[in-house]
C-alpha cells in the first residue's frame, strides 16, 4: 500500500519488512535499541491548550503517560511542547525517552528546541544536559513500545514529485487505501540528504489571541534546516472522533539544528529512510474540552 503511494509522490521510493536497526547508533543514538513490542500511540493534551491563549497549567510526565498507556517503562518517541514551567520559555520538545520500570530509572535522550536569545537563531540542547526531568506541557504525540527487536517497515523514498510532504503523503495514501478504519504508525526518519523547512516557537507564548492559522504562521518563526535531520514522526490515517492531531513530527540533528518538520525544500535532492511500525492501540489523554482546528500543521 505504502509503495504504490508513494512512487505517486516521489521519483523513486522502496518498502520493505526489514529486521529493525540497532537505534542506539549513529545518527539516532536512542537510549533504546528497537521500537517494538506492544507498539501503542498517545496523544496528549492538544493545540486548544496553545492556542487562541495558553494554559501553562497544563504539565505532563512522560513516565506517567507510560503508565496510563499500560506501558510503564516504554520506549517513547514524537512530538510536543516542552515544558515552560521547567525551561522558564516556550520551545519545542523532541521526546526520545525511555520511561522508568521498577528495576530502571527513566533514560532521557530528548532534545529540546528554542529560540536563540542571541542570535535569534536555533538552539537545539540535549534536555538531559541542563534537567533531570521527564516533563512536558500543552501537547505531545507520542509513539511508544517496549524497545523491542522485531520486524519494521523501512521506507526509502527521494525525489519529491508531489506537493506533499513525506509525513503528510504517507498518511493520506493510508487513509485512502483504509477508509472508516483508522490506522496509526510511529518510528523514526532520516532526512538524508537536501534542506527542510522547520518552525520553533518563539519563547514567550502570544499576549494576544492567535485565532486563525496565519495569526499562528506570523507568530511562528520558520528556518530552513540542513539534512540529515532525524525526525520522530506519529500519523494517525483519520481521526475516529477523539479530535486527535492526525500528523506531528519533530526532529533533531547532530549540527545543531532542529524543531517541528513542515515540508522538504529540496524535492529533487531529497532522500528519505524511515523505519515504522503500525500501532496496535491509541490513547487519548486529557482530551481539551473546548476545541478548534487552527494551528495543526
Amino acid at each position: 500500500v505504502l509503495q504504490k503511494g508513494l512512487k505517486e509522490n516521489f521519483a523513486d521510493a522502496q518498502v520493505s519488512v526489514v529486521d529493525c536497526p540497532d537505534l542506539t547508533q549513529e545518527p539516532f543514538n536512542f537510549p533504546a535499541k528497537e521500537i517494538c513490542g506492544k507498539p501503542r500511540i498517545a496523544d496528549v493534551g492538544g493545540v486548544p491548550y496553545l492556542i487562541p491563549l495558553v494554559q501553562k497549567e497544563k504539565v505532563y510526565d512522560l513516565n506517567t503517560v507510560a503508565k496510563d498507556i499500560e506501558l510503564p517503562g516504554a520506549f517513547i518517541l514524537g512530538a510536543g511542547a516542552a515544558s515552560s514551567k521547567i525551561l522558564g520559555v516556550n520551545a519545542e520538545l523532541i521526546p526520545i525517552v525511555q520511561t522508568k520500570s521498577e528495576k530502571k530509572p527513566a533514560v532521557n535522550g530528548s532534545y529540546v528546541a528554542q529560540i536563540n536569545p542571541a542570535d535569534k537563531g536555533c538552539l537545539l540542547e540535549k534536555y538531559s544536559s541542563k534537567y533531570t526531568d521527564c516533563e512536558f506541557g500543552l501537547l505531545a504525540n507520542l509513539y511508544a513500545s517496549e524497545g523491542q527487536p522485531g520486524k519494521v517497515i523501512e521506507v526509502k523514498a527521494n525525489g519529491r514529485t508531489g506537493e506533499l510532504n513525506f509525513v503528510s503523503c504517507l498518511r493520506q495514501i493510508l487513509e485512502k487505501h483504509y477508509g472508516e478504519k483508522p490506522v496509526g504508525m510511529g518510528g523514526t526518519f532520516i532526512i538524508q540528504k537536501g534542506k527542510a523547512k522547520i518552525h520553533i516557537m518563539p519563547p514567550e507564548f502570544s499576549a494576544c489571541p492567535l485565532n486563525t492559522d496565519e495569526d499562528v504562521n506570523n507568530w511562528l518563526k520558520f528556518f530552513e534546516m540542513k539534512a540529515p535531520l532525524i525526525c520522530q514522526p506519529v500519523i494517525v490515517s483519520r481521526d475516529p472522533g477523539f479530535d486527535l492531531r492526525v500528523e506531528h513530527t519533530h526532529c533533531f540533528s547532530h549540527h545543531g539544528e532542529g524543531g517541528h518538520y513542515h515540508q522538504d525544500t529540496s524535492p529533487d535532492s531529497v532522500q528519505y529512510l524511515g523505519y515504522f511500525l503500525p500501532a496496535e492501540l491509541l490513547f487519548r489523554i486529557d482530551r481539551p474540552p473546548e476545541t478548534h482546528l487552527i494551528g495543526r500543521d
